[in-house]
């Protein structure tokens, strides 16, 4: 048996672990669609978000992992094979079909909106009997009505309510607009009729922390956007759950050098954290890497790990962006080598580099062969013919 004894590591050990775990270095590259199915069990969901510049976030996540992947192949996952589905997680996001059961106290926190408004209910849902599927504007209830992001039209806030509460999911998407219908037409029989398998709100805790960890590949005890979506997770909760897992030995706490708090891992991913942590990882290209990239939930943490601090700034008043509205880390090897601003020109299929930004004091001419080759393979994956770089590399 192999000894795991020894706890302590350097960043840079940990940085291998990560990119090996996260299939971001080549031999780990995720080969086919059954891997990129497997890689979401993994890590428990990747997080959704409709803004497409050169592909929304799932789009982004994927590239970066499998070599074959496309713009928009993941919704032959959700929509035709049916083997994923979206679902509130770390905010919008989408899980394994065999993750169903698992949400029903997300689900149950919506029961009361829908007994209030069982009559609108009880009308979708016989339209949903005879009609495949359907969006909002197909239902004439103008009514505004509280919802949780605040005051909406009946007829979305009851589409929406529904596949809270399970009885519809998504049937597909046109840009931002979503398609429903029933959900016991699409998820197979085995998981829409099983009982959740956490049978209290500890074993929940229990469940939920450790996917969390997952989704990453190791994490912190401390305050963290990883938690985002854990209802009634508060410090003192997790704390206890912390505890429960390092008892049962379902965590390992590690140390590593110039990071003040302990890191927690998997007990099974140890293996692969001490195979990974002295191994020379040399990619021959480098990833692009999605905005809400699961190895990027815990900023605070990648910057310590990575010396790499990096904020998304779609979403920032422009005269308070550092860098610009749309872009991305760019990783190579085991390290954040700079950033990227890309768009695409649908009309002539070319894919616009418009800005690069070094991390390396200017040395960015040592990776210069492996950015251009990044850049080569993501304009194949945004389904462009042709790149346009405005700026040096």
């Amino acid at each position: 048996m192999a000894d795991y004894s020894s706890n302590n590591y350097t960043k840079q050990q940990v940085c291998n672990f990560l990119v090996t775990y996260q299939h971001l270095c080549d031999d780990t590259n995720l080969e086919s669609t059954d891997g990129i199915v497997e890689y979401i069990q993994k890590v428990g969901c990747i997080q959704f978000d409709p803004l497409d510049v050169v592909g929304k976030n799932p789009d982004l996540v994927l590239q970066s992992r499998c070599i074959s992947y496309q713009k928009g192949d993941i919704e032959r996952l959700l929509y035709t094979d049916r083997v994923l589905f979206d679902v509130w997680d770390k905010n919008m996001s989408i899980c394994s079909i065999m993750d169903w059961p698992y949400f029903e106290r997300y689900r149950n926190r919506y029961l009361n909106w829908l007994d209030e408004h069982k009559g609108t209910i009880d009308k979708i849902t016989d339209y949903l009997r005879i009609n495949d599927f359907a969006c909002s504007s197909d239902f004439n209830f103008e009514e505004k009505v509280g919802w949780h992001y605040g005051p909406q039209r009946l007829a979305k806030a009851a589409l929406e309510c529904m596949c809270y509460v399970g009885l519809a999911i998504v049937h597909h998407k046109k840009g931002t607009r979503r398609y429903y219908c029933l959900s016991n037409k699409y998820i197979p029989e085995k998981y829409f009729t099983m009982d959740d398998p956490n049978k209290s709100d500890e074993e929940y805790f229990k469940w939920v922390v450790l996917r969390r960890i997952n989704s990453i590949g190791l994490l912190w005890n401390r305050q963290s956007d990883a938690w985002l979506g854990i209802n009634g997770l508060k410090s003192e909760q997790r704390n206890k759950v912390f505890s429960a897992l390092l008892g049962e030995k379902k965590i390992n706490e590690i140390i590593v050098e110039g990071i003040k708090h302990p890191l927690y891992i998997a007990a099974e991913n140890l293996e692969l954290l001490h195979s990974a942590k002295d191994k020379v990882i040399k990619s021959k290209g480098a990833r692009i890497i999605a905005p809400l990239d699961n190895l990027r939930w815990d900023r605070k943490l990648i910057a310590e790990l990575f010396d790499f601090e990096y904020k998304w700034e779609v979403y920032t008043p422009i005269v308070e962006r550092k860098y610009g509205y749309y872009v991305l880390p760019v990783l190579c090897d085991n390290k954040f080598i700079g950033r990227i601003e890309l768009e695409t020109d649908k009309k002539s299929k070319t894919l616009i580099v418009k800005n690069y930004w070094d991390e390396d004091n200017g040395n960015c001419f040592l990776y210069r062969s492996k950015i251009i080759s990044g850049i080569d393979r993501f304009m194949e994956y945004n389904l462009c013919d042709k790149v346009q770089i405005h700026c040096n590399i």
